[in-house]
């Protein structure tokens, strides 16, 4: 139940800032150019990149680490934290350089600026990885959604003040800030004074295999903005980033939530393999249960949706959209799979998996990056239904979980979710006004996925409202 219990305080968190941040963004949207997103979007993928080195690797040493105490968190603490100065004059150093790679001087200014969220993100990274080894999840609602609520005021004020680009870079560097400074008032974990580098060392045994593996999945995955900044233009590069905006902030919500909860969970049954085995099956099912209905309505509401929220200006990203659905769709694989290996303490095989799937990765972005955009993002969904086969490949062994088992275990989700947008689809065709016909829409895939979960008698669908009933009681 307390497993339960941080999920719904996780979800909440992730819920009530990604509303605030998907009501700022359409805001936003409908202020600002696609070439302002796109000039952001340019930025972001090299602090995006150095953000790996805070996030990634030591902070998920600590919370894998059974026994991990307070001279462990101080050591990462002082650690990250001098870590984090250097990354950031390496950027205010090489400002100019990307600025010329871009061939736009304007971005000198705004790399300088919005590399500070790497400072910051140093005095936030710990505190972070103590509240999820403690599972004190409630912490994050309250912080996150402060520094949502305030930088989206901050972000709408400057945007409308005529600030352009420059709205977006103070709304996300008050984010974090604000953010941070909340995390620190109510977490009270503070470092001690005493650093230990043996301590470091054996964090990082297990850490530096998890830091290589984050850094070469965001490297792989931002290569493609680069590409699309530098081939072709800023506005094709936020269509392209805004067609994975929507999809993603539904998936974000759910995988990080359960992923945050499942970490630790799983990490303290970690030489339990069947209670490892049987929470990864459970997130699978519940998460795909969850997802699939909301990828796949999505992705056949999408133009109406687009119109609605966005704007006309914004229909180039639809396409965009809709493959990013059907990519995401297959999260709970991926995200179960790799949580398991990683609570069992192998870093080895998490690291050997990604430069198995970002060399595939890498040919089939090298095949398509100068045919166009789309290309580029068929190869995107091409290798991530590949990269879902090989992350379940060692639990065939491990847990004696195969990738047979694991489809088995989701069929039934999808095969109702598609059900669902069938119905939807043809709702599109009764010539309703675009608003009228969005409702209807949405309202009916609701009620279908609901009615079908009860005549099928849905696993899934039992063991939530089992576990709501026992909450009631």
């Amino acid at each position: 139940m307390k497993v339960f219990s941080n999920f719904i305080w996780r979800f909440a968190e992730r819920c009530g800032a990604q509303l605030v941040t998907f009501i700022v963004s359409i805001v936003l949207a409908r202020i600002l150019t696609p070439s302002d997103y796109g000039t952001i979007a340019l930025v972001t993928v090299f602090t995006t990149i150095l953000q790996v080195f805070i996030d990634s690797g030591l902070s998920t040493a600590l919370i894998q680490k059974k026994d991990s105490d307070d001279l462990d968190f101080s050591s990462v603490f002082y650690f990250n934290f001098v870590i984090c100065i250097i990354l950031y004059l390496i950027m205010f150093v090489s400002a100019p350089f990307i600025a010329d790679f871009y061939k736009d001087s304007s971005l000198v200014s705004i790399v300088r600026v919005i590399s500070l969220t790497l400072i910051i993100s140093g005095v936030k990274g710990v505190q972070q990885s103590y509240v999820s080894r403690h599972m004190l999840f409630k912490r994050f609602f309250f912080s996150t959604l402060g520094g949502t609520i305030f930088s989206a005021v901050l972000g709408i004020i400057m945007a409308y003040a005529g600030f352009g680009v420059w709205a977006i870079v103070f709304q996300q560097l008050s984010n974090n800030a604000i953010d941070t400074l909340i995390l620190w008032i109510t977490v009270k974990w503070r470092p001690i004074k005493k650093f230990s580098w043996s301590r470091l060392k054996n964090l990082l045994s297990f850490g530096w295999k998890m830091l290589a593996s984050s850094l070469l999945d965001t490297v792989y995955n931002n290569l493609r903005n680069m590409i699309i900044g530098k081939l072709y233009t800023s506005a094709d590069l936020a269509f392209y980033n805004q067609g994975d905006r929507f999809p993603k902030l539904i998936v974000t919500n759910i995988n990080t939530s359960i992923d945050s909860v499942l970490l630790p969970t799983m990490s303290n049954e970690q030489d339990n393999h069947v209670r490892v085995k049987d929470m990864t099956r459970r997130a699978i099912k519940i998460s795909t249960y969850i997802m699939a209905p909301l990828m796949i309505g999505l992705a056949f509401c999408a133009k109406p949706i687009v119109q609605i929220v966005l704007t006309d200006k914004w229909l180039p990203c639809v396409p965009y959209l809709q493959i990013f659905c059907i990519s995401y769709l297959f999260w709970p694989i991926h995200t179960a799979n790799l949580n398991a290996i990683k609570a069992m303490g192998r870093s080895d095989l998490f690291l050997k998996l990604e430069v198995i799937k970002k060399f595939i990765g890498m040919i089939l972005l090298l095949i398509t990056m100068n045919i166009s955009v789309m290309a580029m993002a068929y190869s995107l969904l091409i290798s991530g239904l590949i990269s879902q086969v090989i992350n379940s490949w060692p639990n065939r062994y491990l847990l004696k979980y195969s990738y047979i088992d694991q489809i088995k275990d989701i069929l039934p989700n999808i095969v109702m979710a598609l059900i669902m947008g069938g119905f939807v689809y043809f709702i599109s065709y009764l010539n309703l006004p675009i608003l009228v016909s969005l409702v209807v829409q949405i309202l009916s895939g609701g009620i279908i996925y609901l009615i079908l979960s009860i005549l099928t008698k849905n696993d899934s669908f039992i063991y939530l409202i089992n576990i709501l009933k026992s909450r009631k009681g």
